[in-house]
């Protein structure tokens, strides 16, 4: 049986949050409906901070409130607190993502803490999730893993340090970030090592940004190092507000390509999940669209990965 990855789609949050216009509460439902006719069961569908921040988000109540409404699909929500989470939790959010930076220069600007401070707060919020009726699953984002347009070289020690404390919050898992899409292969493989080797299993995945054009190469060294968990977004959308010259993350479309093509089960329908492109491009007329399987087209080569029906 093929081995499975798991894909986030994440561009309703970290791909509208940065976009020159507001795509309005009904385009996002209807995007977020059609990434999940493509077969994509996960998909982060918003944050919850406040509007004035990030206007792009404003709607994410009402947008999680309609995606927690279809069949299948888990419904993560980013949130940067506890009052956050309490929103994202309200909402029916299957899984809140909490940003964590590693760089202390990224923390400030991004969320007007240290790295030290912001992890008490993922205790704390954790601590209140696991008092809830309702399970949600809590899992930190390490902001910056990988390089920081502010502070610079970020250490591989201070990313496996990062990742203990998160651990030690009680986080269910931890996605390394290349925030700014400053990471090279051989570095992917150093720094998921050492986290492996510090947390094991809470290392969950990679969320990575293609801003040095190094993006499905970074992919491929965290598959080749046992990832199986990856954020990625539609038509290479996206990038930090408060990362000075971050750009989109790598493109949903082009990394189903590979792994599909490598022989790795996604569960995601490529043709489909290239007609969904229609439902972004109607939604956000203004907003540049990559991909270079989009470009070319679905070569006649592709064999997608099936698996064999259940007995």
């Amino acid at each position: 049986m093929a081995e499975h990855v798991t894909l986030c789609e994440v561009g309703p949050r970290d791909g509208l949050q940065i976009a020159k216009t507001r795509m309005t509460t009904e385009a996002k439902l209807r995007w977020i409906r059609a990434l999940a006719a493509s077969g994509l069961k996960e998909i982060e569908v918003g944050s919850f901070v406040p509007p004035r921040v990030i206007p792009q988000m404003a709607d994410t109540q009402a947008v999680t409130e309609d995606a927690v409404t279809i069949p299948g699909l888990t419904v993560v929500a980013l949130a940067p607190n506890l009052r956050g989470a309490q929103g994202a939790y309200a909402a029916g959010a299957h899984r809140v993502s909490v940003p964590v930076s590693v760089s202390e220069g990224h923390s400030r600007a991004n969320l007007n803490r240290t790295p030290a401070e912001q992890v008490a707060e993922v205790a704390r919020l954790v601590e209140w999730v696991r008092a809830q009726e309702r399970p949600m699953q809590v899992v930190a984002g390490a902001s910056t893993a990988f390089g920081c347009s502010i502070d610079g070289t970020v250490s591989t020690a201070a990313v496996v340090a990062l990742s203990e404390g998160l651990a030690e919050a009680g986080v269910d898992g931890l996605m390394l970030c290349d925030t700014v899409g400053y990471g090279h292969p051989a570095q992917i493989k150093e720094v998921v090592r050492a986290t492996r080797a510090a947390v094991g299993d809470v290392l969950w995945g990679l969320h990575l940004h293609d801003t040095c054009g190094l993006g499905l190469a970074n992919a491929l060294a965290g598959v080749e190092e046992g990832i199986r968990v990856f954020d990625a977004c539609q038509a290479g959308l996206g990038g930090c507000p408060y990362a000075p010259g971050a750009s989109g993350n790598i493109v949903m479309e082009d990394l189903v390509f590979m792994l599909e093509s490598m022989g790795f089960h996604t569960g995601v329908d490529l043709a489909k999940l290239l007609e969904a492109r229609a439902v972004l491009h109607a939604g956000l007329p203004e907003e540049p669209m990559h991909s270079q399987v989009a470009k070319a087209g679905i070569p006649r080569t592709f064999h997608p990965v099936t698996l064999p029906a259940a007995a």
